[in-house]
């Protein structure tokens, strides 16, 4: 299967809006803990790392995705993972128009369902936090 750039950009924005809840529940929890060097390998690997079964959602050769809901982040998340830098910037651009916790690492990116997700995802696979466009003020949220 060969995603396309609207493709990819409607991907993230889906993967984004399913973690979306109107709830906010979203404590700091970044702490100034050190972050460890940022993971990298398979999507499969990842899950590993924060003990998260996945639930593989896309299975493309440019993009992976899982859902992840049981893990040391105690929270739920998105994984994916890119076949090249460029797909994963262009995925991350368009999904923080939704809104959202982005962490970045090396061709992968975890989207959590809270800031303490990203936070607590980040103890363990290093990487960025990111954050999306702030849709909160809408109505019904």
């Amino acid at each position: 299967m060969r995603l396309t750039r609207p493709m990819l950009a409607a991907t993230a924005a889906a993967a984004v809006l399913a973690l979306a809840g109107c709830g906010s529940g979203d404590g700091d929890g970044a702490g100034k803990a050190a972050v460890p060097e940022t993971a990298s390998g398979s999507l499969e690997h990842l899950a590993a790392e924060v003990g998260c079964k996945p639930t593989i959602q896309i299975d493309a050769d440019e993009l992976r995705q899982a859902s992840c809901r049981k893990s040391k982040a105690d929270g739920k998340f998105l994984l994916a993972t890119f076949a090249t830098d460029r797909g994963q910037r262009e995925w991350i651009d368009g999904a923080k128009d939704y809104g959202g916790h982005y962490l970045v690492g090396r061709k992968w990116v975890a989207v959590g369902e809270t800031k303490n997700v990203t936070a607590t995802l980040r103890k363990t696979l290093g990487g960025n936090i990111e954050e999306g466009q702030d849709h909160s003020a809408h109505a019904g949220h």
